[in-house]
């Protein structure tokens, strides 16, 4: 069959799936279910026949968000905000796997400008940081405890103002990616000039090794975070910019819904940041050095795992149940 005829044949059938997506036309489950299974024979026919077609990759889209659908208005005994953590963030974050990497690949360089920058210009960290705050880490370091800085305040003030900071900033990179993902850019390129500035301000002074020990008792788990963010950030964007066989406002509806997960999934690991940072970081230099890397590479681990590994894992379990 020719594929202008395949698509011809089936073209009321799939628009009336991607009605159903939007709440347009609703479906049982049943109806769903039902569906779901001719739109898999069709794919099937399409990869076969077709499949450099954007056909395919429209069908093979269809199918993904369909499956997402069914999956989640299926009876569960599993507490929905642990099917949302467990099920449906992993999910969304496989198939935006690619604005993760992005993200990642643009954190680390520009953390390297900052560093640089800090490195050829002595007066680059005051201009990112401030004189106030430089000049207190510096006396800090005079004092022999580089990481003095987060013994001020309460326990509980410092954990909720951070924790407050955080968020704002994760919200910042999802919403500024309606912007084209520009937004997105500019955020995460101001935070991680910061970040690479501030660290060379410790190399150096000589107690870069100190101040790891204390900043990334929280950091590995916060700057993560704010990594994923811009990754729903640059999502958001690419939903305007790059809509598929969707309307543009059809894709960004699914982009923004998508992305938001992306962006809300990082809210507790902010939170356990927060809560290091106002209970543990003040205490880095006077605790055993093993502990501190054991709480490093600890939450640095778990939250690789949650956001690299993961959702493979959870994808694999669903073609498998697809199957």
């Amino acid at each position: 069959m020719r594929e202008v005829a395949f698509i011809k044949q089936n073209k009321q059938k799939w628009l009336d799936f991607e009605q159903a997506l939007f709440g347009k036309i609703k479906k049982t489950p049943d109806e769903l279910a039902q569906g779901y299974i001719h739109l898999m024979n069709d794919l099937s026919y399409a990869q076969t026949y077709y499949p450099k077609s954007k056909t395919t990759v429209y069908l093979n889209y269809l199918a993904a968000q369909i499956f997402q659908k069914i999956y989640k208005t299926k009876r569960t005994d599993r507490n929905q905000l642990v099917q949302f953590f467990a099920i449906d963030i992993p999910l969304v974050l496989h198939e935006y796997r690619r604005y993760i990497g992005y993200a990642f690949i643009l954190f680390f360089l520009f953390t390297a400008i900052g560093a640089v920058s800090a490195h050829y210009d002595l007066d680059f960290v005051r201009l990112i940081l401030g004189d106030a705050y430089v000049n207190e880490t510096l006396q800090n370091i005079k004092n022999g405890n580089p990481v003095a800085i987060y013994k001020t305040g309460s326990n509980w003030g410092m954990s909720i103002g951070i924790t407050l900071n955080n968020m704002y900033v994760a919200l910042r990179c999802f919403i500024w990616g309606i912007f084209l993902g520009f937004g997105t850019f500019i955020v995460l390129l101001q935070n991680c000039i910061m970040l690479g500035a501030f660290q060379y301000m410790f190399y150096r002074e000589g107690v870069l090794l100190e101040s790891m020990r204390g900043i990334w008792i929280h950091g590995a788990m916060e700057i993560f975070a704010i990594v994923i963010s811009a990754a729903s950030g640059f999502a958001l964007g690419a939903s305007v910019l790059f809509p598929k066989t969707f309307s543009r406002l059809n894709s960004f509806k699914i982009g923004f819904r998508n992305s938001l997960k992306i962006c809300l999934s990082t809210m507790p690991f902010f939170l356990m940041a927060g809560i290091l940072e106002g209970f543990v970081t003040r205490y880095a230099l006077e605790m055993p050095l093993l502990l501190n890397l054991v709480i490093i590479f600890g939450t640095l681990s778990f939250i690789s795992f949650y956001y690299l590994i993961y959702p493979y894992w959870i994808y694999k379990k669903s073609k498998a149940h697809q199957l």
